[in-house]
């Protein structure tokens, strides 16, 4: 267990914490270091004199790592093997069971093993990041079976300030982009992504990272995050059940982070061109006219996605509103999706909250590829950007001192690399008071 820090030094707005935070801090480190679970201690042989167990080597195999270029077949890359169609028809036809060879992939990973007189006993073939087909070359015939790539969790912190957009922001402290889109997942139903955000906002993220072979290789859940936006603190914490193992995201006093229906349609990253209003100027017929929704410009195939689980009760041509995909809510909530280019769902199919409905087009009356989001209730268009939407169902009440308790581990973990990194460079700590300029991470807790 180690934690590895990287500061970017920068100017604080609230000055150096006393010696009473860093004292604070290193306390609080230990505790924490004693209460994170810690992995199991390796066997170890005694001295006790017990008799040695012979080991048997295995024969060295030669590995051959093959990248599979586009456009290319199984045959096409075991034909310089000395396979014949009879042969590679054989080894489909075994492996069908396990896994169609047919579907190899562009760009993914074959291993190839011989022996010592040059003859192919193994292959792998990467699926994924998490999964290989490993096929047994025995006595002319093959033996297949999927194997999890072997990975080790690490959890790490990473803490930013947005200057120009949180992608960047994550970026600039060594991670991947990937995990701004899930740390705007989790605030989806509190924080517009698209206008809301403003220069200076900043975040905090508890996070897992998988390693294979000591390399960064993806990345698990967001454990905690933190996130202040425009002087407002949003936290949120995972929670497992621990009878059904659902998981989901909760505020400090146990609210779901979740609402009846998320912000926005789009997962991130697209302008809103056109507001909710009651007199706006028409693009198309320029004229003075009410606008009950709101128009996000993107480009054309962008994915829609469903802001709230419900059924889909329109698919098709709606004069000026082009290609619509309309679906309805509970509590006689109704959401439209116009200007489509496709769909993706059919009349009468029951969708989930996030699933996509549909594709943005340039159809019916419209100057460009955009998506216009509406919604009403009770028959009635509401702004879909102001209304304040109940949140889902709260935690369960007989975990909330489980839940209590891992709020505080999550929390203190957020903070002790904040607080050490601020004594180390002089740099300001974002507690629950604030956070300083600039970024940094926390690796390999």
């Amino acid at each position: 267990m180690r934690i590895n820090i990287k500061i970017r030094h920068s100017k604080g707005q609230w000055g150096r914490p006393p010696a009473s935070a860093w004292i604070l801090g290193l306390a609080a480190l230990f505790l924490l270091l004693s209460l994170w679970p810690k992995e199991k201690a390796s066997w170890r042989s005694d001295e006790s004199g017990a008799a040695e167990i012979p080991v048997v080597l295995a024969p060295v195999l030669n590995e051959e790592i093959l990248s599979i270029k586009e456009g290319s077949t199984l045959s096409d890359i075991l034909d310089d093997y000395g396979f014949t169609p009879a042969d590679i028809h054989k080894l489909r036809a075994e492996v069908q069971s396990v896994y169609d060879l047919a579907r190899i992939k562009a760009g993914q990973d074959l291993r190839i093993y011989r022996d010592e007189a040059d003859s192919i006993v193994r292959m792998e073939y990467e699926i994924d990041d998490e999964s290989y087909l490993e096929i047994h070359f025995e006595k002319g015939s093959y033996r297949a079976e999927i194997k999890k790539i072997p990975f080790e969790m690490r959890t790490a912190v990473i803490w930013g300030r947005i200057d120009e957009n949180p992608i960047e922001a994550v970026r600039k402290t060594g991670e991947d982009a990937v995990l701004a889109l899930l740390l705007a997942e989790i605030f989806a139903w509190d924080i517009d992504f698209y206008t809301g955000l403003r220069k200076g906002d900043v975040f905090k993220i508890l996070f897992e990272k998988k390693y294979s072979q000591g390399e960064p290789v993806g990345y698990g859940k967001i454990l905690a995050a933190e996130f202040v936006n425009n002087g407002k603190l949003f936290r949120a914490y995972r929670f497992v059940y621990p009878d059904t193992e659902e998981a989901g995201y909760f505020r400090p006093d146990g609210g779901s982070m979740k609402r009846q229906f998320r912000i926005s349609p789009f997962k991130f990253g697209y302008r809103i061109t056109s507001r909710f209003s009651y007199r706006r100027l028409h693009p198309v017929r320029k004229v003075y006219r009410a606008h009950l929704g709101v128009d996000y410009g993107a480009p054309v195939g962008t994915p829609v996605h469903a802001t709230s689980a419900g059924t889909v009760t329109y698919v098709g041509r709606n004069g000026a509103a082009g290609r619509q995909v309309t679906l309805s809510h509970k509590n006689r909530y109704e959401t439209m999706y116009l200007h489509l280019s496709r769909y993706a769902v059919r009349k009468g199919e029951k969708v989930n909250e996030g699933q996509v409905i549909g594709y943005v087009g340039n159809s019916g009356e419209s100057s460009g590829p955009h998506l216009d989001y509406r919604i009403k209730e009770n028959g009635r268009y509401i702004n879909p950007l102001s209304y304040k939407f109940k949140p889902v169902e709260p935690l369960r009440a007989e975990f909330r001192t489980d839940f209590e308790e891992l709020a505080v581990l999550y929390l203190w973990t957020l903070d002790v690399p904040l607080y050490i990194a601020s004594n180390l460079t002089g740099a300001t700590a974002w507690t629950s008071r604030g956070i300083a300029d600039g970024a940094g991470d926390s690796d390999g807790i």
